[in-house]
């Protein structure tokens, strides 16, 4: 499992305008809320998916992917490694096509269901730290 290159990444993250963020919790001091704030700030359409939750952050949350009913650019997870497998492939059902799991996650077997399906994958990466890093902000 390797990441793409950061121009690779600068380009994902220009080219988004929407992310679906997986086990968003709607708790401020949680990582989830705190970095997907920072991204809404910089102007990412923030979808949360959390069955919990009713919304985050302004926006109505999903109990699944699938129930998302506009383009989703990026799906970024905050669930525990073990359950991203569960996740990819909910995610190859979607018309999304990059798949990121928050800094400390990764899971081989999902990498493999993914890249079958041409997805870009970047794991165990926090996607504010790779914003701030490639898009200098």
């Amino acid at each position: 499992m390797q990441n793409p290159s950061n121009d690779q990444i600068k380009k994902v993250l220009e080219e988004a305008k929407t992310i679906a963020v997986v086990g968003l919790s709607d708790k401020q001091h949680r990582t989830s809320y705190q970095i997907s704030q920072i991204m809404q700030e910089n102007g990412y359409k923030i979808i949360p998916v959390n069955p919990n939750v009713n919304e985050v952050l302004g926006e109505k949350s999903y109990s699944s992917l699938k129930e998302i009913p506009e383009q989703i650019d990026i799906i970024n997870v905050f669930r525990r490694s073990e359950f991203l497998e569960d996740v990819a492939k909910e995610a190859v059902q979607t018309d999304c096509k990059v798949f990121w799991a928050q800094q400390g996650v990764y899971d081989e077997k999902a990498y493999e269901i993914l890249k079958e399906k041409d997805f870009t994958v970047i794991m165990d990466l926090c996607i504010k730290v790779a914003h701030a890093v490639t898009m200098g902000k």
